[in-house]
């Protein structure tokens, strides 16, 4: 908290009486906050200061934009940069390319089955980026209204190099798709993300993904993971992931921890002290959404609708939505 002498011109905005939450994990405080050129100028008592625009925040909570930490906003970033979506929300960060999804590095003209339909939520066109430095660079000249941290994903990658989804990548294409990881890295991607709960990445071994992943070893990115399985599995996909983060010597994080199904609710007292365990000794996080129910592909597998489905959106069969 800084006190302004009282010789300081006047700001832009000052935000008065409001209940300051910063971000450093220190306890929350009441102050006024100065802004001037679009910056923080002071935290402090501004009660002798003007500026051009007052907020009265009175009983309410002054913080830092929020960071969204699970997305699938690759192509929503460029398609509507202006993310109205988002900032509406007070969301000022995406990290983008989750769930083994990302918008870079596609090979034109490769196949892309679900879930890489979530590049392109409306249905249109979808952007294709050879390789990441070319997404930074589209993300670069027309730069959208928060800032995006992205991912490079796992199944994007498969979807480019493998040639057939239901196998092991052979050593060759864990090689090419381990020059795709080095280069997004390089470009300024975060980490990688996998997503071997879906079909076009569920036939890799964790030996291909702990191959494909070995230039994070030491890049200070980040291993993010929708998991092989959330339901009667989920603590063996726990210890998969643990072990892929201990060989690579990355972060993980475990994307929207849950249990699914009925049979498993109430599995978090075994995964949540697992997690804390693996915390002991590695670096993990995790994310989790705060409502009771998942949108995702619709699978065909029985074991994967045994709980209520309800067809949000079909592009073929708009009849069956609801």
């Amino acid at each position: 908290m800084t006190d302004l002498p009282t010789t300081s011109p006047a700001f832009d905005l000052i935000i008065r009486g409001g209940t300051v939450i910063d971000g450093t994990r220190a306890p929350r405080f009441q102050a006024d906050v100065g802004i001037t050129d679009g910056r923080i100028a002071v935290i402090g008592p501004l009660d002798n200061r003007t500026a051009a625009r007052e907020i009265d925040a009175t009983g309410r909570i002054v913080a830092p934009g929020f960071i969204d930490s699970h997305t699938h906003d690759d192509s929503a970033v460029l398609v509507d940069p202006g993310m109205t979506c988002k900032v509406s929300q007070g969301v000022t960060s995406v990290v983008t390319g989750n769930c083994g999804v990302s918008i870079a590095p596609l090979k034109p003209g490769s196949p892309r089955p679900m879930p890489l339909g979530l590049l392109s939520p409306g249905g249109g066109q979808v952007a294709e980026f050879a390789s990441f430095a070319d997404y930074v660079a589209a993300l670069r000249a027309a730069p959208a209204a928060v800032n995006v941290a992205p991912m490079v994903g796992h199944t994007s990658l498969r979807a480019s190099v493998v040639s057939d989804l239901g196998r092991a990548a052979t050593d060759s294409e864990i090689g090419a798709m381990r020059s795709h990881v080095q280069e997004a890295l390089d470009a300024g991607a975060i980490g990688v993300s996998t997503g071997t709960f879906y079909p076009p990445a569920e036939a890799a071994p964790t030996a291909e993904i702990i191959e494909v992943c070995r230039p994070l070893t030491g890049s200070g990115g980040v291993y993010a993971t929708h998991m092989r399985n959330e339901a009667d599995q989920v603590t063996q996909s726990l210890e998969e992931s643990f072990a892929i983060g201990k060989a690579l010597d990355v972060q993980v994080v475990i994307s929207h921890h849950k249990v699914v199904g009925p049979a498993n609710f109430g599995r978090t007292k075994e995964t949540l002290p697992l997690i804390s365990k693996a915390m002991s000794c590695q670096c993990v996080a995790l994310d989790c959404y705060p409502y009771n129910a998942s949108s995702t592909m619709l699978h065909t597998d029985p074991a994967k609708l045994q709980v209520k489905v309800v067809v949000a959106a079909s592009g073929p069969h708009p009849e069956v939505a609801g």
